[in-house]
């Protein structure tokens, strides 16, 4: 049964798509960029089966949280990280293991949601530049049209055209990562959950 709860809930809380499949940025948001939907708040509920109270936790175990919750931690890391908590501290029962992935859950999901502000930002900073390019062309046709063209004017658009649009290719080349920023911080809460849930007792 808690092996069927795994897969519902992977494919529930995964909502939004990897990065080259095919789609469209979220209708919802002009602001999102991304093809991956925008999805600002993750559930608790979908990545942890057991109902979560909440307690304080033992310094030890607020430091597991604290290491848990950064991605420079391995996966691999962090299973042996909690496997050499639950060793030392046991027993260890659902209600600490609950509250440890809640700690988890809310760093991660914190940070998220400003990742997911911040691609809001970017996304706006690249409209503005692409108008800002648009309305150099736009001027920069006038001027060629007249009967005393003003060229040096004219070569200085071009300039900033070239600069503008390099710039603004850089930065789209860069959305693919930043874009897989938010879902790769899903995936971790959902990968601590599990290594976490192997260790519940029976």
């Amino acid at each position: 049964m808690r092996a069927a709860w795994h897969a519902l809930a992977l494919a529930l809380c995964l909502t939004t798509q990897p990065p080259g499949t095919a789609g469209a940025v979220d209708s919802s948001d002009p602001d999102w960029p991304c093809i991956q939907r925008k999805a600002e708040n993750l559930s608790v509920s979908l990545m942890w089966p057991e109902p979560i109270t909440r307690m304080p936790l033992a310094p030890a175990a607020n430091d597991l949280v604290a290491i848990l919750s950064l991605r420079r931690v391995t996966l691999e890391e962090a299973g042996a990280h909690i496997q050499e908590f639950v060793e030392k501290t046991a027993p260890v029962d659902s209600r600490m293991l609950g509250n440890i992935f809640l700690g988890v859950f809310e760093n991660l999901s914190e940070n998220r949601k400003r990742l997911i502000a911040g691609i809001g930002r970017y996304s706006r900073s690249q409209i503005a530049l692409s108008a800002r390019i648009d309305g150099s062309r736009v001027e920069m046709a006038k001027l060629a049209g007249e009967t005393k063209p003003d060229f040096d004017r004219i070569d200085k658009l071009e300039e900033q055209i070239d600069w503008d649009e390099r710039i603004y290719r850089d930065r789209s080349q860069a959305l693919t990562y930043v874009c897989e920023t938010p879902v790769l911080l899903e995936k971790r809460a959902y990968a601590i959950a599990q290594i976490l849930l192997r260790h519940l007792p029976q």
